[in-house]
C-alpha cells in the first residue's frame, strides 16, 4: 500500500471514544511508524496477556518485529501464527488545563492488529534485520558487520502485514469547561520533542576517526 491510499476501518480499529481523532490514510499511518523506533507488542501467552517493547521496522506494507528465538512470541508464532496487537505512540505536547480532569497529551499513535508469522527465509530475514538497524539510525546497516550464521540462528523476526490498521491523533490546545476559564491557574501546551545529543565514540574507536556522514546528518536533524 502506498501513501496515497487508505486502510479500511474495521470493528477493531474504530475507537469507541474521540472518533474524530481516528486516521486511516496510509500517509499518516506510515509517517508515525517511520518516525518511531520502539513498539509494544501485545499477545496472549498461557492464557494471560503479555505486552513487550521491541524494535521494529516498516518495509512497504509489512511491519517487521525483532526478537530472540527463545522469546514466547517467537515460539508461539511458529505454530501457525500468533494473534498480536502492535502499538506505536509519539508524544508531541503536554496539555495543561485549569482543571485536573481536562489535562491531556498531544500525541500520534498507530495500532496494528493481525496474525504475526515467523520469518524463515534467510534473504528476507537478513533484509528485515537491516531494516530494523536502519530504523534506529538511517544508513547504519551499511556501516556495520552483518549477522553471522550463529547470530542469525539466535535472532528471530516476526512479519506482520499492515492490513488492520488505524492511527489516532490529538492536536491543539486546552479543552475545558467554560466556567473554569477565569480560574487563576496557568493553562496551555508544553511542546515535547525528541532531541539527539552529539555522538559519543566508543573508547576503542581510533583517535581522530571521522563521524560518518549518515550519523552526522541524523544527529543534526534531531539535535
Amino acid at each position: 500500500m502506498d501513501d496515497t491510499t487508505a486502510y479500511a476501518p474495521t470493528a477493531r480499529t474504530r475507537p469507541t471514544r474521540n472518533r474524530d481523532r481516528a486516521r486511516y490514510d496510509a500517509a499518516t499511518v506510515h509517517a508515525i511508524l517511520d518516525e518511531g523506533r520502539l513498539c509494544h507488542l501485545g499477545f496472549v501467552a498461557d492464557g494471560a496477556p503479555v505486552v513487550l517493547p521491541t524494535l521494529y521496522a516498516r518495509v512497504g506494507g509489512v511491519l517487521y518485529l525483532h526478537g530472540s528465538t527463545g522469546a514466547r512470541a517467537m515460539r508461539a508464532a511458529d505454530q501457525g501464527g500468533l494473534e498480536v496487537c502492535a502499538t506505536v505512540t509519539l508524544t508531541d505536547g503536554l496539555v495543561l488545563a485549569r482543571s485536573g480532569m481536562h489535562h491531556s497529551i498531544n500525541y500520534r499513535s498507530v495500532v496494528v492488529r493481525g496474525t504475526a508469522r515467523r520469518v524463515r527465509e534467510e534473504a528476507e530475514l537478513r533484509a528485515a534485520l537491516d531494516a530494523v538497524v536502519d530504523a534506529v539510525v538511517p544508513g547504519r546497516s551499511a556501516d556495520c558487520r552483518p549477522a553471522d550464521a550463529k547470530e542469525l540462528a539466535q535472532t528471530a523476526v516476526l512479519r506482520l502485514e499492515l492490513d488492520e490498521v488505524s492511527a489516532k491523533v490529538r492536536t491543539g490546545g486546552v479543552s475545558e469547561e467554560p466556567e473554569d476559564a477565569d480560574l487563576p491557574h496557568w493553562a496551555g501546551v508544553v511542546p515535547v520533542r525528541e532531541v539527539v545529543g552529539a555522538p559519543e565514540p566508543d573508547p576503542g574507536t581510533a583517535p581522530g576517526s571521522p563521524l560518518p556522514d549518515y550519523l552526522r546528518a541524523f544527529a543534526a536533524s534531531r539535535g
